[in-house]
Protein backbone atom coordinates (compact mmCIF):
# COMPACT_ATOMS: atom_id res chain seq x y z
CA UNK A 1 0.00 0.00 0.00
CA UNK A 2 2.82 2.40 0.87
CA UNK A 3 4.49 1.53 -2.42
CA UNK A 4 1.30 2.45 -4.27
CA UNK A 5 1.03 5.85 -2.57
CA UNK A 6 4.71 6.50 -3.28
CA UNK A 7 3.94 5.96 -6.97
CA UNK A 8 0.42 7.46 -7.08
CA UNK A 9 -0.13 10.20 -4.51
CA UNK A 10 -3.25 12.38 -4.43
CA UNK A 11 -2.71 15.69 -2.64
CA UNK A 12 -2.77 19.43 -3.28
CA UNK A 13 0.68 19.41 -4.89
CA UNK A 14 -0.26 16.61 -7.28
CA UNK A 15 -3.47 18.48 -8.14
CA UNK A 16 -1.42 21.60 -8.90
CA UNK A 17 1.15 19.61 -10.89
CA UNK A 18 -1.64 17.95 -12.86
CA UNK A 19 -2.26 21.18 -14.76
CA UNK A 20 1.38 21.98 -15.47
CA UNK A 21 1.06 20.82 -19.09
CA UNK A 22 -2.43 22.07 -19.91
CA UNK A 23 -1.08 25.11 -21.76
CA UNK A 24 0.57 22.85 -24.33
CA UNK A 25 -2.06 20.14 -24.69
CA UNK A 26 -5.47 21.77 -24.61
CA UNK A 27 -4.99 24.37 -27.39
CA UNK A 28 -3.52 21.81 -29.79
CA UNK A 29 -6.32 19.31 -29.16
CA UNK A 30 -9.07 21.91 -29.62
CA UNK A 31 -7.40 23.27 -32.77
CA UNK A 32 -7.20 19.77 -34.28
CA UNK A 33 -10.85 19.12 -33.43
CA UNK A 34 -11.90 22.40 -35.04
CA UNK A 35 -10.39 21.64 -38.48
CA UNK A 36 -10.99 17.89 -38.81
CA UNK A 37 -13.80 15.35 -38.59
CA UNK A 38 -12.40 13.82 -35.41
CA UNK A 39 -15.00 12.99 -32.75
CA UNK A 40 -14.53 15.29 -29.78
CA UNK A 41 -15.66 12.89 -27.07
CA UNK A 42 -13.50 10.02 -28.39
CA UNK A 43 -10.40 12.21 -28.66
CA UNK A 44 -10.73 13.70 -25.16
CA UNK A 45 -11.62 10.44 -23.40
CA UNK A 46 -8.87 8.42 -25.08
CA UNK A 47 -6.35 11.19 -24.39
CA UNK A 48 -7.33 11.10 -20.72
CA UNK A 49 -7.16 7.31 -20.64
CA UNK A 50 -3.57 7.39 -21.93
CA UNK A 51 -2.63 9.84 -19.16
CA UNK A 52 -3.99 7.38 -16.59
CA UNK A 53 -2.18 4.52 -18.34
CA UNK A 54 1.22 6.24 -18.04
CA UNK A 55 0.55 7.24 -14.42
CA UNK A 56 0.14 3.57 -13.52
CA UNK A 57 3.04 2.33 -15.66
CA UNK A 58 5.64 4.88 -14.52
CA UNK A 59 4.52 6.11 -11.10
CA UNK A 60 5.83 9.59 -11.92
CA UNK A 61 4.45 12.54 -13.91
CA UNK A 62 5.21 11.01 -17.30
CA UNK A 63 3.20 13.22 -19.67
CA UNK A 64 1.06 12.34 -22.65
CA UNK A 65 0.97 15.13 -25.24
CA UNK A 66 -0.39 15.63 -28.75
CA UNK A 67 2.35 15.12 -31.33
CA UNK A 68 3.39 18.68 -32.17
CA UNK A 69 4.56 18.21 -35.76
CA UNK A 70 1.45 16.13 -36.51
CA UNK A 71 -0.80 18.75 -34.89
CA UNK A 72 0.81 21.56 -36.91
CA UNK A 73 0.28 19.69 -40.20
CA UNK A 74 -3.30 18.69 -39.33
CA UNK A 75 -4.19 22.27 -38.35
CA UNK A 76 -2.55 23.92 -41.37
CA UNK A 77 -3.67 21.40 -43.99
CA UNK A 78 -7.00 20.25 -42.47
CA UNK A 79 -6.13 16.56 -42.64
CA UNK A 80 -8.99 14.04 -42.43
CA UNK A 81 -9.39 11.65 -39.52
CA UNK A 82 -8.60 8.61 -41.72
CA UNK A 83 -5.16 10.03 -42.55
CA UNK A 84 -4.62 11.02 -38.89
CA UNK A 85 -5.36 7.47 -37.75
CA UNK A 86 -3.19 6.05 -40.54
CA UNK A 87 -0.36 8.35 -39.50
CA UNK A 88 -0.78 7.27 -35.87
CA UNK A 89 -0.42 3.60 -36.84
CA UNK A 90 2.65 4.39 -38.98
CA UNK A 91 4.27 6.41 -36.17
CA UNK A 92 3.59 3.70 -33.60
CA UNK A 93 4.99 0.89 -35.79
CA UNK A 94 8.06 2.92 -36.81
CA UNK A 95 8.93 3.76 -33.19
CA UNK A 96 8.30 0.13 -32.22
CA UNK A 97 10.81 -1.03 -34.85
CA UNK A 98 13.40 1.51 -33.67
CA UNK A 99 12.91 0.29 -30.11
CA UNK A 100 12.89 -3.47 -30.67
CA UNK A 101 15.92 -3.41 -33.00
CA UNK A 102 17.93 -1.58 -30.31
CA UNK A 103 18.59 1.40 -32.59
CA UNK A 104 16.95 3.79 -30.16
CA UNK A 105 19.24 2.57 -27.35
CA UNK A 106 22.30 2.93 -29.59
CA UNK A 107 21.37 6.50 -30.55
CA UNK A 108 20.81 7.38 -26.91
CA UNK A 109 24.39 6.28 -26.14
CA UNK A 110 26.06 8.32 -28.89
CA UNK A 111 23.96 11.51 -28.62
CA UNK A 112 25.54 13.47 -25.75
CA UNK A 113 23.75 15.24 -22.92
CA UNK A 114 24.79 18.59 -24.44
CA UNK A 115 22.59 17.94 -27.49
CA UNK A 116 19.66 16.99 -25.27
CA UNK A 117 20.10 20.21 -23.31
CA UNK A 118 20.07 22.10 -26.61
CA UNK A 119 16.84 20.42 -27.67
CA UNK A 120 15.27 21.31 -24.31
CA UNK A 121 16.53 24.89 -24.64
CA UNK A 122 15.03 25.15 -28.13
CA UNK A 123 11.70 23.69 -27.04
CA UNK A 124 11.65 26.04 -24.04
CA UNK A 125 12.14 29.04 -26.32
CA UNK A 126 9.41 27.77 -28.61
CA UNK A 127 6.93 27.42 -25.73
CA UNK A 128 7.76 30.86 -24.30
CA UNK A 129 7.35 32.57 -27.68
CA UNK A 130 4.08 30.71 -28.29
CA UNK A 131 2.83 31.89 -24.90
CA UNK A 132 3.79 35.52 -25.45
CA UNK A 133 2.70 35.77 -29.09
CA UNK A 134 -0.42 33.60 -29.32
CA UNK A 135 -1.93 32.88 -25.90
CA UNK A 136 -1.48 35.84 -23.57
CA UNK A 137 -2.68 38.48 -26.13
CA UNK A 138 -5.78 36.41 -27.01
CA UNK A 139 -8.24 38.51 -24.96
CA UNK A 140 -6.43 41.81 -25.58
CA UNK A 141 -6.47 44.29 -22.66
CA UNK A 142 -8.19 42.10 -20.07
CA UNK A 143 -6.19 39.11 -21.23
CA UNK A 144 -2.96 40.95 -20.46
CA UNK A 145 -4.32 41.94 -17.04
CA UNK A 146 -5.36 38.42 -16.04
CA UNK A 147 -2.10 37.00 -17.43
CA UNK A 148 -0.05 39.50 -15.39
CA UNK A 149 -1.96 38.64 -12.21
CA UNK A 150 -1.63 34.89 -12.96
CA UNK A 151 2.11 35.18 -13.60
CA UNK A 152 2.59 37.18 -10.39
CA UNK A 153 0.66 34.54 -8.40
CA UNK A 154 2.77 31.80 -9.97
CA UNK A 155 6.01 33.65 -9.23
CA UNK A 156 5.09 34.17 -5.58
CA UNK A 157 3.88 30.61 -4.97
CA UNK A 158 6.31 28.65 -7.16
CA UNK A 159 7.77 25.84 -5.06
CA UNK A 160 5.28 26.40 -2.23
CA UNK A 161 4.02 22.97 -1.12
CA UNK A 162 1.29 24.36 1.14
CA UNK A 163 -0.16 26.63 -1.55
CA UNK A 164 0.88 25.13 -4.93
CA UNK A 165 0.52 27.73 -7.70
CA UNK A 166 -1.34 26.02 -10.55
CA UNK A 167 -4.49 25.54 -8.44
CA UNK A 168 -4.71 29.29 -7.87
CA UNK A 169 -3.81 30.18 -11.47
CA UNK A 170 -6.52 27.87 -12.87
CA UNK A 171 -9.03 29.15 -10.27
CA UNK A 172 -8.19 32.70 -11.32
CA UNK A 173 -8.94 31.79 -14.93
CA UNK A 174 -12.30 30.24 -14.03
CA UNK A 175 -13.30 33.35 -12.05
CA UNK A 176 -12.30 35.47 -15.05
CA UNK A 177 -14.47 33.27 -17.30
CA UNK A 178 -17.44 33.50 -14.93
CA UNK A 179 -17.29 37.27 -15.34
CA UNK A 180 -16.59 37.54 -19.09
CA UNK A 181 -17.84 34.22 -20.53
CA UNK A 182 -20.82 33.26 -18.37
CA UNK A 183 -22.64 31.65 -21.31
CA UNK A 184 -19.98 28.93 -21.57
CA UNK A 185 -21.02 27.57 -18.16
CA UNK A 186 -24.68 27.65 -19.13
CA UNK A 187 -23.97 25.49 -22.21
CA UNK A 188 -22.45 22.62 -20.23
CA UNK A 189 -24.25 19.42 -21.12
CA UNK A 190 -23.47 15.89 -19.98
CA UNK A 191 -23.56 13.31 -22.75
CA UNK A 192 -22.29 9.77 -23.12
CA UNK A 193 -19.71 9.33 -25.90
CA UNK A 194 -20.44 7.28 -28.99
CA UNK A 195 -17.41 5.26 -30.02
CA UNK A 196 -16.87 3.75 -33.45
CA UNK A 197 -13.72 1.97 -34.54
CA UNK A 198 -11.89 3.61 -37.48
CA UNK A 199 -11.69 1.80 -40.80
CA UNK A 200 -7.93 1.61 -41.37
CA UNK A 201 -6.84 1.20 -44.99
CA UNK A 202 -3.32 0.67 -46.32
CA UNK A 203 -3.53 3.81 -48.48
CA UNK A 204 -4.31 5.92 -45.40
CA UNK A 205 -1.42 4.38 -43.45
CA UNK A 206 0.97 5.02 -46.35
CA UNK A 207 -0.23 8.62 -46.74
CA UNK A 208 -0.03 9.14 -42.98
CA UNK A 209 3.52 7.74 -43.00
CA UNK A 210 4.68 10.20 -45.67
CA UNK A 211 2.68 13.20 -44.51
CA UNK A 212 2.77 12.86 -40.72
CA UNK A 213 5.26 10.21 -39.54
CA UNK A 214 8.37 11.38 -41.42
CA UNK A 215 8.22 14.98 -40.09
CA UNK A 216 7.32 13.78 -36.57
CA UNK A 217 9.82 11.00 -35.79
CA UNK A 218 12.95 13.22 -35.55
CA UNK A 219 11.17 15.52 -33.09
CA UNK A 220 9.92 12.50 -31.14
CA UNK A 221 13.39 10.98 -30.90
CA UNK A 222 14.90 14.23 -29.66
CA UNK A 223 12.21 15.43 -27.27
CA UNK A 224 9.87 12.52 -26.52
CA UNK A 225 12.56 9.88 -26.04
CA UNK A 226 16.07 11.26 -25.38
CA UNK A 227 15.15 14.54 -23.65
CA UNK A 228 12.39 12.88 -21.62
CA UNK A 229 14.79 10.16 -20.49
CA UNK A 230 17.36 12.78 -19.47
CA UNK A 231 14.79 14.81 -17.53
CA UNK A 232 13.65 11.73 -15.61
CA UNK A 233 17.30 11.28 -14.58
CA UNK A 234 17.49 14.96 -13.57
CA UNK A 235 14.27 15.08 -11.54
CA UNK A 236 14.00 11.46 -10.37
CA UNK A 237 17.55 10.03 -10.14
CA UNK A 238 16.31 7.02 -8.15
CA UNK A 239 13.95 5.96 -10.98
CA UNK A 240 15.44 3.50 -13.46
CA UNK A 241 13.65 4.39 -16.69
CA UNK A 242 15.19 3.39 -20.03
CA UNK A 243 14.70 4.83 -23.50
CA UNK A 244 13.47 1.36 -24.49
CA UNK A 245 10.59 1.53 -22.02
CA UNK A 246 9.70 5.07 -23.16
CA UNK A 247 9.80 3.93 -26.79
CA UNK A 248 7.52 0.97 -26.06
CA UNK A 249 4.86 3.02 -24.27
CA UNK A 250 5.09 5.66 -27.03
CA UNK A 251 4.48 2.95 -29.63
CA UNK A 252 1.64 1.31 -27.68
CA UNK A 253 -0.17 4.63 -27.19
CA UNK A 254 -0.09 5.57 -30.87
CA UNK A 255 -1.25 2.19 -32.11
CA UNK A 256 -4.11 2.12 -29.57
CA UNK A 257 -5.03 5.77 -30.24
CA UNK A 258 -5.42 5.04 -33.95
CA UNK A 259 -7.47 1.89 -33.36
CA UNK A 260 -9.84 3.62 -30.90
CA UNK A 261 -10.26 6.99 -32.62
CA UNK A 262 -7.79 9.15 -30.68
CA UNK A 263 -5.10 11.56 -31.82
CA UNK A 264 -1.40 10.61 -32.07
CA UNK A 265 0.42 11.26 -28.80
CA UNK A 266 3.89 11.21 -27.28
CA UNK A 267 5.77 11.74 -24.06
CA UNK A 268 7.81 14.93 -23.72
CA UNK A 269 10.37 16.72 -21.59
CA UNK A 270 8.23 19.87 -21.59
CA UNK A 271 5.38 17.97 -20.02
CA UNK A 272 7.54 16.55 -17.24
CA UNK A 273 8.99 20.03 -16.63
CA UNK A 274 5.48 21.50 -16.43
CA UNK A 275 4.10 18.88 -14.05
CA UNK A 276 7.23 19.00 -11.86
CA UNK A 277 7.42 22.83 -11.80
CA UNK A 278 3.90 23.09 -10.41
CA UNK A 279 4.30 20.33 -7.80
CA UNK A 280 3.84 16.93 -9.45
CA UNK A 281 6.15 14.24 -8.06
CA UNK A 282 4.23 10.98 -8.65
CA UNK A 283 1.88 9.43 -11.15
CA UNK A 284 -0.94 11.06 -9.19
CA UNK A 285 -0.59 14.26 -11.19
CA UNK A 286 -1.10 12.54 -14.55
CA UNK A 287 -3.90 10.38 -13.11
CA UNK A 288 -5.73 13.55 -12.02
CA UNK A 289 -4.96 15.21 -15.35
CA UNK A 290 -6.30 12.20 -17.24
CA UNK A 291 -9.49 12.22 -15.19
CA UNK A 292 -9.89 15.89 -16.10
CA UNK A 293 -9.95 14.97 -19.80
CA UNK A 294 -12.44 12.17 -19.16
CA UNK A 295 -14.72 14.80 -17.61
CA UNK A 296 -14.19 17.15 -20.57
CA UNK A 297 -15.11 14.34 -22.95
CA UNK A 298 -18.40 13.81 -21.13
CA UNK A 299 -19.39 17.49 -20.81
CA UNK A 300 -18.00 19.23 -23.91
CA UNK A 301 -18.73 16.68 -26.64
CA UNK A 302 -21.18 19.03 -28.38
CA UNK A 303 -19.44 22.38 -27.68
CA UNK A 304 -15.63 21.83 -27.57
CA UNK A 305 -14.95 25.52 -28.33
CA UNK A 306 -16.45 26.44 -24.94
CA UNK A 307 -13.39 24.90 -23.28
CA UNK A 308 -11.34 27.97 -24.21
CA UNK A 309 -13.94 30.21 -22.60
CA UNK A 310 -13.85 28.33 -19.31
CA UNK A 311 -10.06 27.92 -19.41
CA UNK A 312 -9.02 31.21 -21.09
CA UNK A 313 -5.98 31.32 -23.34
CA UNK A 314 -4.13 34.03 -21.32
CA UNK A 315 -4.13 31.75 -18.26
CA UNK A 316 -3.04 28.75 -20.34
CA UNK A 317 -0.29 31.02 -21.68
CA UNK A 318 0.97 31.75 -18.16
CA UNK A 319 1.30 28.02 -17.41
CA UNK A 320 2.99 27.49 -20.78
CA UNK A 321 5.45 30.31 -20.01
CA UNK A 322 6.51 28.71 -16.72
CA UNK A 323 6.91 25.37 -18.49
CA UNK A 324 9.13 26.95 -21.16
CA UNK A 325 11.30 28.76 -18.61
CA UNK A 326 11.77 25.53 -16.63
CA UNK A 327 13.11 23.85 -19.78
CA UNK A 328 15.44 26.74 -20.65
CA UNK A 329 16.94 26.74 -17.14
CA UNK A 330 18.05 23.11 -17.54
CA UNK A 331 20.99 24.36 -19.61
CA UNK A 332 22.59 25.68 -16.41
CA UNK A 333 24.49 22.46 -15.70
CA UNK A 334 26.66 22.89 -18.83
CA UNK A 335 26.94 26.68 -18.83
CA UNK A 336 30.50 26.70 -17.44
CA UNK A 337 31.83 24.63 -20.37
CA UNK A 338 32.32 27.03 -23.31
CA UNK A 339 32.16 24.32 -25.98
CA UNK A 340 29.12 22.51 -24.57
CA UNK A 341 27.21 25.71 -23.88
CA UNK A 342 27.88 27.01 -27.41
CA UNK A 343 26.70 23.75 -28.97
CA UNK A 344 23.57 23.61 -26.80
CA UNK A 345 22.55 27.15 -27.78
CA UNK A 346 23.28 26.42 -31.44
CA UNK A 347 21.20 23.23 -31.31
CA UNK A 348 18.29 25.14 -29.74
CA UNK A 349 18.41 27.82 -32.44
CA UNK A 350 18.65 25.29 -35.29
CA UNK A 351 15.82 23.19 -33.85
CA UNK A 352 13.56 26.25 -33.90
CA UNK A 353 14.64 27.89 -37.14
CA UNK A 354 15.40 25.19 -39.72
CA UNK A 355 13.18 22.83 -41.73
CA UNK A 356 13.29 19.44 -39.96
CA UNK A 357 15.12 21.47 -37.33
CA UNK A 358 15.29 18.82 -34.60
CA UNK A 359 16.81 16.23 -36.93
CA UNK A 360 19.33 18.71 -38.39
CA UNK A 361 20.19 20.04 -34.93
CA UNK A 362 20.80 16.57 -33.50
CA UNK A 363 23.07 15.54 -36.40
CA UNK A 364 25.11 18.74 -36.69
CA UNK A 365 25.27 19.25 -32.93
CA UNK A 366 26.56 15.70 -32.39
CA UNK A 367 29.23 16.15 -35.10
CA UNK A 368 30.36 19.40 -33.47
CA UNK A 369 30.47 17.77 -30.05
CA UNK A 370 32.80 14.99 -31.19
CA UNK A 371 35.21 17.36 -32.94
CA UNK A 372 38.48 17.73 -30.99
CA UNK A 373 38.51 20.40 -28.29
CA UNK A 374 41.54 21.98 -29.95
CA UNK A 375 39.67 22.41 -33.24
CA UNK A 376 36.70 23.96 -31.48
CA UNK A 377 38.81 26.45 -29.53
CA UNK A 378 40.76 27.36 -32.67
CA UNK A 379 37.61 28.26 -34.59
CA UNK A 380 35.43 29.66 -31.81
CA UNK A 381 37.39 30.18 -28.61
CA UNK A 382 40.00 32.71 -29.78
CA UNK A 383 37.43 34.75 -31.68
CA UNK A 384 35.22 34.94 -28.61
CA UNK A 385 38.18 36.01 -26.49
CA UNK A 386 39.08 38.77 -28.98
CA UNK A 387 35.48 39.99 -29.05
CA UNK A 388 35.35 40.08 -25.25
CA UNK A 389 38.58 42.11 -25.17
CA UNK A 390 36.96 44.72 -27.41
Amino acid sequence: MNLFFNRIAINRNEISGAFGDIGTDLPLIIAMLSVSDLKCSSVLIIFGTMQIFTSLIYGLPMPVQPLKAVAAIVISQKISSEIIFGGGIAIGILMLLLTLTGLITFLNKIIPKTIVRGIQFGLGMQLCLMSLKNYIPADKFWGYIIAFVGFFVGLILLGNKKYPPAIFIIALGIIYSLIFHTEAFLNLQFSLPQFSLPQLKFDNVLTGFILLALPQIPLSLGNSIFATNQLVKDYFPDKKISVKKIGLTYSFMNIMNALLGGIPTCHGSGGIAGHYTFGGRTGGSTLIYGSFYLLLGLTFATHPSNIFQIFPKPILGVILLFEGIALILLVKDIITNKKNFFIAILVGIMANGLPFGYLVAMILGTILYYLPQKWFLTHFGKQNEQNSDK
